[in-house]
């Protein structure tokens, strides 16, 4: 958790690029994401130098050369603690003529802490301005990687803030949810084909950490924590940057953060890689045909992009794999062809697991779409029995656009410091969420009146459409009226009728 004055000094940084002149907020990230990684590269270079002067041995790794660049410049001055003490104007020259050039061809080498700096640009002309955040962000306790990835949560927070980009963020509350629903695994392959900023995928990890400490203290899951876990895919450069740096500020060395058009590739490679997919791609309306991956077109002969990725989730994983997803409300109870396909397959072919129906203002400000979170498991032989439904009405925060929050910050997300009252889930249902899929034999019993219900795969299945809205199978819970006896009923129409028989007559009596 990060300190009042931590935050502060962050503010301070996002305002100095603001009067600057970078008033995007998606600018403002990707140069700090240029300027954090350059600081990194000289944080690793000093391990180094220290291991080897500690040993006595030569440097086994050596990120920035000796001698000289190709412009003449010491390739020493290229590094964050020496350009640091620099005069402005003489930091501009340097940072821009010749540390973003290095960034560049550390990208065109391939390296694995580079790859995603090959078109690398200094985004600002404005020495004081650099010289500045510089200072500012060399003032920030990073030392330990907690507060390492809490500054750059608290950073890709203001994206959404400010109201820009935010379909790239996922409320983290509701990925921490969706995280400990799936509860993964130090033997999980981990895969989020719509990345962003990595926000699952981080969030995964920090439970892996968090829940699994063991695993980091062996070798063999260690080295598959950093290097074979965590897969995310995305189409647009400064999200790859983003989400690279995220998962190496949260302390996994080289997760694969990588260039793909999830919907037009082949899968090929990787059918039936991954044991968990975590996900809330965006959907965007429809492809065309003849630019949608050929083999995602043969498990559903669509368009649409929600049921492409439905599609292209069932590719990825491997048998016995497990998802949580996010879909728009249409996925559940959509009358194509293709809708009640998708659907079938998830009933009949495979393990429907839940259905948690979202309050439409989740993603607010930037949708007011309903959506809800789909758990599967892919098994290929069927096995769906019974279907868990949970109708989600408050997530901790106000549905309107302001998405102010309506309790204190340690009664948020999925798990609170204490338990809430009942007043309290009134507000923020996801604790409720978490403690009934834990004990999901419990809610076999419960009526369809209530929040959460099962529906057997046989009562779906008849539907003939495989309809999974809540509001189909939900009962509303009617309250008795005590109605009065025919007699009574008679006796008051017979006083009624006497009544307007008087006022009738007076009526009469004052026209004569």
């Amino acid at each position: 958790m990060l300190t009042g004055n931590i935050r502060n000094q962050v503010d301070q940084i996002w305002n100095a690029f603001w009067s600057g002149g970078v008033s995007n907020p998606l600018s403002v990230i990707e140069q700090l994401t240029f300027l954090m990684f350059i600081k990194r590269l000289d944080d690793l270079h000093t391990v180094e130098e220290r291991k080897a002067e500690d040993l006595g041995i030569p440097m086994a790794r050596r990120i920035f050369p000796e001698g000289k660049d190709d412009k003449g410049e010491p390739y020493g001055n290229l590094r964050w603690s020496r350009f640091k003490h620099f005069e402005a104007r003489e930091m501009m020259r340097i940072v821009d003529e010749h540390v973003f050039p290095f960034l560049r061809q550390l990208g065109e080498q391939g390296s694995s802490y580079g790859t995603h700096m090959k078109d690398a640009r200094l985004g600002f002309s404005n020495a004081n301005l650099l010289a500045k955040v510089v200072q500012m962000l060399d003032d920030i306790p990073m030392d330990d990687r907690d507060t390492k990835g809490d500054v750059y949560e608290y950073m890709l927070g203001k994206i959404a803030s400010a109201g820009t980009n935010g379909q790239f963020r996922t409320p983290r509350h509701i990925i921490e949810l969706m995280v400990h629903l799936m509860a993964p695994t130090p033997t999980d392959t981990i895969c989020d084909p719509a990345a962003g900023t990595c926000g699952f995928l981080v969030a995964a990890g920090e439970y892996l950490r968090d829940h699994h400490p063991e695993m980091l203290r062996k070798k063999e899951s260690r080295d598959h924590f950093h290097n074979n876990m965590f897969h995310g895919f995305d189409f647009d450069a400064t999200m790859l940057r983003i989400g690279a740096m995220n998962m190496t500020l949260h302390g996994v060395d080289n997760a694969d953060v990588s260039y793909r058009d999830s919907l037009a590739e082949e899968h090929g490679a990787d059918a039936g890689a991954y044991s968990l997919i975590l996900a809330n791609p965006p959907f965007a309306g429809s492809l065309d045909y003849d630019t949608t991956a050929k083999d995602l077109q043969k498990i559903v002969k669509t368009k649409k992009t929600e049921l492409l990725f439905m599609a292209l989730f069932l590719r990825l994983l491997r048998t016995g794999g497990r998802a949580a997803v996010v879909v728009p409300d249409g996925v559940l109870f959509g009358s194509s062809k293709a809708h009640k396909d998708i659907r079938r397959m998830l009933v009949e072919e495979h393990k429907l697991d839940a259905i948690i129906k979202l309050p439409s203002g989740v993603f607010k400000p930037y949708a007011g779409v309903s959506c809800a979170i789909v758990v599967f498991t892919k098994t290929g032989v069927g096995g769906t029995e019974d279907v868990w439904f949970y109708d989600m009405t408050a997530d901790g925060f106000s549905l309107d656009d302001k998405r102010t929050p309506l309790l204190d910050a340690e009664n948020l997300g999925a798990k609170p410091a204490q338990a809430l009252t009942e007043d309290d889930h009134g507000k923020n249902n996801l604790p409720d969420i978490l403690a009934r899929w834990i004990a999901l034999e419990a809610e076999t019993d419960r009526p369809r009146t209530a929040q959460s219900f099962m529906v057997k795969a046989s009562e779906i299945t008849a539907s003939g459409s495989w309809d999974l809205s809540l509001n189909r199978y939900k009962e509303i819970e009617h309250e008795e009226v005590a109605h009065a006896s025919p007699t009574e009923v008679i006796a008051d129409l017979r006083t009624l009728e006497t009544k307007i028989t008087k006022g009738l007559d007076r009526l009469e009596e004052m026209l004569r």
